[in-house]
């Protein structure tokens, strides 16, 4: 006999905005309590255990026959795994440090040598630490500059409330400093005494900065700085001199640094430029020399000044690399003698080195259709950048880039032990018209001889929120669909920042519709481009991109999807957008709107926010997670949208809720366990397009 689902009690609660009443009746699935359920799930209330736990039975019920599928898809990707995998070593004074997994663990293990030797130094063992513990993540493990300690930050809730601990690395000893309620970052002061770290509060947003120094209490801790709006979070780093810790503090949409100096961390912090409505800049410095990225003056895809630390404000600003329209500036690193720039032009991404001194500018040269791209700086080496490289079809790749002599190492290549060859495998970059005429990119991949006359099955992935772009990189598990005949897609629709920040603008708030338009738009290119047809797509998208899955199953019509994968999904909009106790909410308005104070933001709202829209209606299969601690998107929101859909849709349609009892918003913290829920997924998509 087929299970049958669970049915959520109803308990209407009414809500009034600007005059207008609605009715919530899984309000209730909200725990009053649901802060100290964050920091211990075992006070979760009772019902809504209980119902979660139906909801979870059920979902074991009906994927049963997808057990066999499950165990094979994840031994595979497992066997993509390079088991006993270690990073490129990062050279610093007398030591290089890495970190490597062990062949079957789950953590990562932290590791030194010193230069020129083979003898390893094993600093912070994940295997060892988490062992009995249902979740346990590393956020930040960073040595001190004289290397005699390390500080760490973990998380044993996935409720993202760390611990920062300290270890002696010359004795191996736990110091007694313990601090609690940490956002996990870390910087240490110049002289290895003290550390700052921010502190979050009880909504779980990071508000207070402070200077903790060793063998002190963290009742003692000075407060160096304090957020008063709640709209903006702060964040910590380290200019590339670490000469500077910085405090940044932003929403959205404008930003505003501070400068702390690690050689003096408890002085008065030194502002770079107070914080003005819409202006964004981030800070690079090298011996007292400023290179500041900023869209300041209308520089809507931003440009790089200069200015010194002694004078840092915006009359002081020299420009070093002018706003091209259409060509956005990621990010920047200053080296001793030049400045090397990340930057996009039609979504392709590029590294582009500035000679400081002559201004002479040269590229390093890609030659695939689609690709990825990241770089850091190696602080132990004068101007030799790392980046990395992959491409849907061709691994990661990491290499050495001497700055003076363009000599280029490649330094390691991501091992598929399983085997790869980049030639059994096709990457396209196509184009969807959208509903105003814009050109949205979709990023394909298939194995070579999949038939592309509208009979291959096809996973489409987006997100588009937050100026986020969707990287064209290189991911092993993709290949456990692509290998079984799907077209993998991403389609990189506004919202994310792939066409500039244009990209970003015309697909938030009052914008925010051309999201979802654009993804709609992505799936019928692919049925008229003949790579799939209707009824084979399976969507699939996670937070805020669970927000774009929800919309689009109540915007697609009958017989467009096959089904439908919404991890976290943030789905409840417009009542999270009420909810200032929320971490998220006061910071979250310049992305949303404001549906408190604005009349229009809360109508613009409403008409999108799935939750609000479920219709009684044809819904596609429909497989859905949630996280019952996570602080970004709470285990509430997914779980009350499942309840009014299988209330509310008109077919028996598969509907199915997976909530981790023991994690956050990034699911599993083990790497394996993880893969676990990836395979999930997986054989849910070949569930419902008969590839099972």
């Amino acid at each position: 006999m087929t299970p049958r689902p669970p049915v959520a009690d109803r308990r209407p609660e009414a809500m009034t905005s600007h005059g207008k009443t609605r009715e919530d009746p899984y309000a209730w699935l909200k725990d009053l309590n649901w802060q100290q359920v964050m920091r211990d799930p075992a006070v979760l209330a009772q019902d809504i255990r209980s119902y979660l736990e139906a909801e979870n039975a059920y979902t074991e019920a009906m994927l049963a026959g997808t057990t066999e599928l499950r165990n094979e898809i994840f031994e595979e990707m497992k066997g993509r795994i390079k088991e006993d995998d270690s990073s490129v070593p990062t050279p610093d004074g007398p030591w290089e440090y890495y970190r490597r997994f062990d062949t079957g663990g789950q953590y990562p293990i932290f590791c030194r040598r010193p230069l020129g030797s083979d003898v390893e130094q094993i600093l912070l063992n994940g295997d060892v630490e988490s062992a009995g513990k249902e979740f346990y993540r590393i956020h930040t493990a960073e040595p001190s500059p004289d290397h005699r300690y390390l500080a760490y930050s973990v998380d044993e809730q996935g409720s993202e409330f760390y611990t920062i601990l300290v270890r002696d690395l010359d004795t191996g000893e736990a110091l007694s400093d313990a601090v609690h309620d940490a956002n996990g970052a870390i910087e240490w002061s110049a002289d290895s005494t003290s550390f700052v770290y921010l502190k979050l509060d009880q909504s779980n947003r990071p508000v207070w900065a402070f200077l903790h120094v060793l063998g002190t209490d963290q009742a003692d801790d000075r407060l160096l700085y304090e957020e008063s709006d709640p709209g903006f979070y702060i964040d910590l780093g380290k200019t590339e001199s670490r000469n500077y810790i910085e405090i940044v503090a932003g929403d959205h949409e404008t930003s505003e640094v501070r400068l702390v100096d690690a050689a003096r961390p408890d002085g008065p912090p030194i502002m770079i430029a107070e914080r003005d409505p819409g202006t964004l800049y981030t800070v690079g410095e090298q011996h007292g020399r400023l290179y500041i990225t900023t869209n300041a003056g209308d520089a809507e895809d931003f440009t790089i000044v200069a200015a010194d630390v002694a004078s840092p404000g915006r009359d002081s600003w020299s420009t070093v690399v002018p706003h091209r329209p259409g060509t956005l500036i990621l990010g920047a690193i200053v080296f001793h003698r030049h400045l090397v720039r990340l930057e996009t032009e039609e979504g392709l991404p590029r590294i582009v080195i500035t000679h400081l001194e002559s201004g002479e500018e040269r590229r390093i040269a890609m030659d695939e259709q689609a690709y990825d791209l990241g770089f850091s700086s190696l602080r132990e080496y004068e101007d030799v950048l790392r980046f990395t490289y992959s491409s849907p079809a061709t691994p990661l790749r990491v290499f050495d880039y001497d700055l003076d002599t363009a000599e280029q190492t490649k330094r390691k290549e991501q091992e598929i032990p399983s085997g790869h060859n980049p030639d059994d495998y096709s990457t396209e970059r196509v184009f969807a018209t959208s509903h105003d005429g814009e050109r949205v990119p979709i990023t394909l991949l298939y194995r070579a001889g999949t038939p592309l006359d509208g009979t291959a099955p096809c996973l489409l992935y987006g997100y588009g929120s937050y100026g986020i772009s969707m990287p064209a990189s290189f991911n092993t598990n993709r290949l456990s669909l692509v290998d079984r005949g799907f077209i993998y897609a991403i389609a990189h629709v506004r919202g994310g920042k792939e066409g500039g920040y244009r990209w970003y603008t015309d697909g938030k708030r009052r914008h925010k519709r051309n999201t979802f338009l654009d993804f709609m738009a992505a799936a019928n290119a692919l049925i008229e481009m003949r790579y799939t047809s209707a009824g084979k797509i399976v969507i699939f998208g996670g937070s805020a991109g669970g927000l774009l899955v929800g919309v689009a199953v109540n915007m697609a019509p009958p017989g467009l999807l096959a089904g439908a994968i919404a991890e976290v999904p943030f789905v409840d909009v417009l009542t999270t957008m009420h909810d200032t106790d929320l971490p998220l909410t006061p910071m979250e308005w310049p992305e949303w709107g404001n549906p408190i104070d604005d009349a229009d933001a809360y109508e613009y709202i409403a008409s999108y926010s799935p939750y609000d829209n479920v219709e009684a209606r044809e819904y596609p299969p429909l497989l859905v997670t949630a996280g019952l601690t996570d602080p970004r998107v709470t285990y509430w929101e997914p779980a009350k949208w499942v309840a009014k859909l299988r209330a509310t849709k008109t077919t028996e349609s598969l509907l199915v809720l997976r909530t981790r009892m023991g994690a956050g918003h990034a699911g599993a913290s083990g790497r394996f366990d993880a893969l676990k829920e990836l395979a999930e997924d997986y054989a849910f998509a070949l569930k419902v397009t008969g590839k099972d």
